[in-house]
C-alpha cells in the first residue's frame, strides 16, 4: 500500500493548492471520452465511465464539459486520432513506474516520457518489466476531514460491504477491494452517509522499495514531471519514503 498511499496523498495535497484548473479538467474530460469511446455513452451499462463521471462530479467539472466529452468518446462530431496505452519504466533507486497515456501523437509522447525519466535519473523500459510488480484493485479515498466515522465505523462498513482492507496515512482512509465490487463498496459507504469519497481503479504495488537521500530527491523530481505531462493520464509507483525524508522534501 505505502507507494500508492504515498504518492495519492502528494497528490492530494498538491491538488489543494493546484491553480492550474485547466489541466485537471482535461485529464478528467479524456478519461470520460475514452471510457466512452471503449465501452459506450451509457453510465448505467459502462462501469468505467460511470466511475469517470462521477470522480469528475466530485472534483467539480461542470456538467456541461461532461456531457460534451460523452458525445465526444460516443462518436458524435469529428472523431479524433486518439489512443491509450500503457508505459512502464524504473525510477532512481530501481522505483518501478507505470504510466497510462492517452495521446493523439505516440511518437512525441514517448520522446517526451524518455527524455523525463532520463533527465531525472529513470529509464524507460520494455512492455512489460514492471506491470507484474502491481495488482488491479479497486479503492475508495476519503478525506478523514470529511467524515465525522471514527477509522472503527470505516473499518466496519468496508468489512461488511466485502472490502479487502481500508488503511489510514496521513489525512487519508483508503480503502481496497476487488474492482468487481467497487461499486457495492463505494454505494455501502454511501448509505453510511459518507457521501464525500473518490472511487477508482487503480493499481497497487504488490511490495515496496524504500528510498531516501538523493535518490528520493530525484524520484520526487521524476514523478512530479511525469505527473505535470499533458499526456499522462494516471501514473503509478512502488516506492516508500519516509515521512521525515518526504517532509524535507516537501518544504
Amino acid at each position: 500500500m505505502s507507494g500508492h498511499s504515498k504518492w495519492a496523498n502528494i497528490k492530494h495535497r498538491k491538488a489543494a493548492v493546484d491553480t492550474k484548473r485547466g489541466k485537471v479538467f482535461s485529464r478528467l474530460g479524456r478519461e470520460i471520452m475514452m471510457a466512452a469511446r471503449r465501452g459506450g455513452p451509457n453510465p448505467d451499462i459502462n462501469f468505467r465511465l460511470k466511475l469517470a463521471v462521477q470522480k469528475a462530479r466530485a472534483n467539480n467539472l461542470p456538467m456541461d464539459n461532461i456531457n460534451r466529452a460523452i458525445q465526444r468518446g460516443g462518436g458524435e462530431g469529428a472523431q479524433e486520432n486518439i489512443e491509450e496505452f500503457t508505459y512502464e519504466g524504473y525510477g532512481p533507486g530501481g522505483v518501478a513506474i507505470l504510466l497510462d497515456i492517452v495521446t493523439d501523437n505516440r511518437n512525441r509522447t514517448a520522446s517526451d516520457v524518455r527524455h523525463l525519466f532520463s533527465r531525472h535519473g529513470g529509464n524507460l523500459g520494455e512492455s512489460g518489466c514492471v506491470a507484474w510488480m502491481f495488482d488491479k484493485r479497486g479503492t475508495l479515498t476519503i478525506i478523514a476531514a470529511d467524515t465525522k466515522k471514527s477509522e472503527d465505523d470505516l473499518m466496519m462498513v468496508a468489512l461488511e460491504a466485502g472490502a479487502d482492507d481500508l488503511r489510514r496515512e496521513d489525512d487519508t482512509y483508503t480503502v481496497v477491494t476487488a474492482p468487481e465490487q467497487l461499486e457495492t463498496v463505494r454505494e455501502a459507504f454511501v448509505a453510511a452517509g459518507v457521501s464525500k469519497l473518490e472511487a477508482e481503479i487503480t493499481m497497487i504495488p504488490k511490495s515496496t522499495v524504500t528510498i531516501d537521500g538523493a535518490d528520493a530527491e530525484k524520484l520526487m523530481r521524476l514523478m512530479e514531471a511525469l505527473e505535470d505531462h499533458e499526456d499522462v493520464q494516471n501514473l503509478y509507483a512502488n516506492f516508500d519514503i519516509p515521512d521525515e525524508v518526504l517532509a524535507k522534501l516537501e518544504a
